[in-house]
């Protein structure tokens, strides 16, 4: 990814009764070298874990937000009036492009040339690309406001026979918007980001209605690589596979996903449905079914700041951190959100991971029928509160079926349910390693029952 990413910090804040936020510590957000060397502007460094055992996810390295700036107003909400409407597809007539491959090439050079266009691609078409055109992508990369509008059956692909290139680019200044189109087939060269789609620094993307599948990445982002803004709405980013991190989606700048679908993309060194490392929105999402084959994360890796609500995280595998985890630094809020069926195959962190300095705030949520060998709901070296939230149904094959918190670690548990989770070892509810603090809160209606072999080990208040 080009340009350079920028690192922000927050005073670290302590609250007191029930916090909205544990530890609002900011730092640079650590990840493995592994996951992300390839990204230009992204620093590596060694990260180290709390007592001399490793965070969830550290192999050595650091991701940092892209330019820190806000996110762009939702254009994808309002008509070309400005009106608010159901997104920008039918809703404004562009320049018919024919059902060719260099007329789309054409027709894009031409709208950067004139300062932006809206583009109507035909139906039942496929826009088979077959050379590389510009800088590793099958299309002339985009500058300016540019609009594609698909319909039924429309696609952009590159051949199969052809030398690898991703499908589209968007550099500093450019704005794209996808409308009822897939992206498939984009496959980069050896060292490159985004096998579908790359957004560098300054620009912008919206995807409404459309899928990003199939797509190919040597280093990270098979789907999407994100160094702008990212707003993917009413769409599906599925099957891409990335060699490094993100099989679905890498976002070191602004990602909003509304209404989507992030499914069976692959990684094999870090995490495989979605990466932020700036800041994240996901709401009313499935991220499912993702599969992270040699490093950590199988569905959502939050290493700066991420909101998640009315989503459901489900059947992600890792061999650590099968769900999701939040990175070193990183601050991650869920509200109404499920993680459920979601396994650590020969490590820690089935549904919810927590690193060093990291913090998470889960309300009216539930975490259930996770598995890890350690922490099959929960494992966490840092800061956490729960509210109105059920753990129940997780499994650890040693401790902590429900939670595992370790010496580093403080929990708050506020009217939340504990049980039927199950260990093989001890702390079927919670396993708290000496040093940690877990607060029951048990006056607000939290409860820890029938768990196995017992509720919990080393928890001031929790009835045997």
């Amino acid at each position: 990814m080009t340009g350079k990413d920028t690192n922000t910090a927050m005073n670290h804040q302590r609250h007191e009764h029930e916090p909205d936020r544990p530890g609002a510590r900011r730092a640079r957000s650590r990840w493995w070298a592994v996951g992300l060397a390839g990204m230009t502007g992204l620093a590596l460094t060694t990260s180290l874990g709390i007592g001399g055992a490793p965070a969830i996810g550290a192999v050595d390295g650091t991701v940092t937000a892209a330019d820190g700036r806000p996110g762009k107003p939702d254009r994808a909400s309002t008509d070309n009036k400005g009106h608010e409407g159901k997104g920008t597809q039918g809703k404004r007539k562009g320049t018919p492009v024919p059902c060719s491959a260099d007329a789309l090439i054409a027709a894009i050079t031409l709208a950067n040339a004139r300062g932006g266009a809206v583009l109507d691609l035909a139906k039942d078409c496929t826009y088979l690309l077959t050379a590389d055109i510009d800088d590793g992508a099958g299309l002339p990369a985009i500058t300016t406001p540019i609009t594609l509008n698909g319909g039924k059956h429309t696609s952009i692909t590159r051949a199969a026979a052809a030398e690898p290139f991703r499908i589209l680019t968007v550099d500093m200044g450019g704005d794209l918007t996808l409308n009822k189109l897939k992206i498939t087939g984009g496959q980069t060269a050896a060292d490159e980001d985004g096998g579908g789609i790359l957004v560098n620094t300054g620009g912008n993307l919206i995807i409404d209605h459309s899928a990003i599948t199939r797509n190919i990445a040597s280093d990270n982002g098979g789907g999407i690589a994100n160094n702008g803004t990212a707003i993917v709405r009413n769409s599906t980013v599925s099957h891409n596979t990335a060699g490094l991190a993100g099989g679905g989606v890498v976002s070191v700048g602004v990602l909003d996903l509304k209404a989507s679908h992030v499914s069976a993309n692959a990684a094999l060194a870090g995490v495989a449905g979605v990466f932020s490392g700036g800041t994240a929105r996901i709401k009313r999402s499935t991220i499912t079914a993702n599969h992270a084959q040699v490093g950590n994360v199988g569905g959502l890796g939050v290493f700066g700041t991420g909101n998640v609500s009315d989503t459901r995280i489900t059947d992600n595998t890792a061999p650590e951190g099968g769900g999701v985890v939040v990175g070193v630094g990183g601050q991650l809020t869920l509200r109404s959100v499920t993680i459920t069926g979601n396994t650590a195959r020969t490590g820690r962190s089935g549904g919810l991971g927590i690193d060093p300095n990291a913090s998470a705030v889960v309300e009216d949520s539930i975490i259930k029928n996770n598995a890890a060998i350690d922490g099959g709901g929960i494992y966490s070296f840092a800061e956490a509160v729960l509210r109105r939230t059920v753990l129940t149904g997780n499994q650890a094959g040693n401790e902590g079926g429900g939670i595992y918190n370790l010496s580093s670690g403080e929990i708050n548990l506020f009217s939340t349910k504990i049980m039927k989770n199950v260990a093989v070892t001890d702390g079927g509810g919670i396993f708290n390693e000496v040093g940690g603090t877990v607060e029951l809160n048990t006056a607000t209606g939290t409860t820890v029952v029938k768990n196995r072999p017992n509720n919990c080990v080393n928890v001031t208040g929790c009835p045997d």
